[in-house]
């Protein structure tokens, strides 16, 4: 087992993401996963991230507040812990358009190169 602490997750940023802090809660350390990280992000009010998309897939879970995902120009919003998976290479944008926070958990796989 592998335990790391809330107090312990490093800072990391995201690329193409604004108004957003993301913290790493798993992955990329000795005895974490070996199949995928764990990160949190939180989203300021105007906050999010895209249009762009990743070559491998990612899974959202909404924990607090609620994030607009827009794909193909169809906008969906996830509100509290409802969650998505983004395929790999599908083009996507992520808004929050409320006035608080919006915390998301996010499950990416390590890309190829880690």
């Amino acid at each position: 087992m592998h335990i790391k602490r809330f107090d312990d997750a490093e800072p990391y940023t995201a690329p193409n993401h604004f108004a957003c802090h993301g913290l790493r809660l798993q992955g990329f350390e000795e005895g974490g996963p070996t199949n995928q990280w764990v990160g949190l992000s939180q989203f300021l009010p105007a906050g999010g991230a895209g249009p762009d998309s990743t070559p491998f897939e990612k899974v959202y879970v909404v924990l607090e507040g609620e994030m607009t995902v827009i794909v193909d120009g169809e906008q969906t919003t996830l509100r509290k812990y409802d969650s998505c998976t983004i395929p790999a290479g599908e083009v996507r944008k992520i808004e929050n358009r409320r006035n608080t926070v919006c915390t998301m958990l996010v499950v990416i796989p390590y890309p190829p190169e880690a």
